[in-house]
């Protein structure tokens, strides 16, 4: 009788550490999401994260029974909603200017990013002498995305880079960039660059894959 007293005392306790081990993994995750939504460069995303982290450490401060966190957070992820549907209803102004892959400034842009573009394309070649085809897209004034390509017919460019910084990798550079090309007698695109990083990017924007390279034409 004793022994079956002693494990239902056992089975007891480890189901109480078990849940407490559970609810305390809760609010680990939800600390960790808001942590590391601090350390992404586009502010869209940093506030999506925000507000998962915020919500699931709401639902942590109201098992705990701590309600001023859990109106902390609230408070927290509704901020992050006002602010991520302002963001949806301003449209970033671009404008997209021809360049030279001599040019100083350009030059400077692609050095100072050198190691984000190696990180995105892993293995790419950074020397773009044989580049023929340039553009850059500002945003007030300030680049915020290079494109160097080489023209391999009248109406044909292969891609060297198409690089836009983190603060704007949101697709809107690519989509905005490529809506002008067209009016420069690019009708196709050719890309056989690294693409483990890139495949997304390039599906969203209308690329086809075939044996050899991605394709887009306008």
């Amino acid at each position: 009788m004793l022994s079956y007293v002693y494990q239902i005392l056992f089975l007891y306790n480890w189901s109480v550490i078990m849940n407490n081990t559970f609810i305390e993994a809760i609010g680990y995750l939800g600390s960790t999401l808001v942590l590391v939504s601090f350390l992404m460069a586009s502010v869209a995303k940093l506030r999506i994260v925000n507000s998962i982290g915020s919500a699931i450490f709401t639902l942590y401060a109201f098992i705990i029974h701590s309600y001023p966190t859990a109106i902390m957070n609230i408070c927290l992820v509704l901020i992050n909603i006002y602010y991520l549907v302002k963001l949806s209803n301003t449209s970033v102004e671009y404008t997209c200017i021809k360049i030279s892959k001599d040019d100083s400034v350009i030059k400077h842009f692609l050095d100072h990013y050198k190691s984000d573009i190696s990180k995105c394309f892993p293995g790419i070649n950074t020397d773009f002498d044989s580049a023929d085809v340039g553009y850059a897209v500002l945003h007030e004034g300030t680049p915020a995305g290079v494109f160097l390509g080489k023209r391999q017919a009248d109406d044909n460019v292969d891609i060297l880079l198409d690089y836009s910084i983190p603060q704007f990798r949101d697709f809107s550079i690519g989509k905005f960039l490529y809506s002008k090309l067209p009016d420069d007698g690019i009708k196709t695109l050719t890309y056989s660059g690294p693409d483990r990083n890139h495949m997304k990017y390039l599906a969203k924007l209308g690329f086809e894959k075939n044996e050899s390279c991605y394709k887009k034409r306008f």
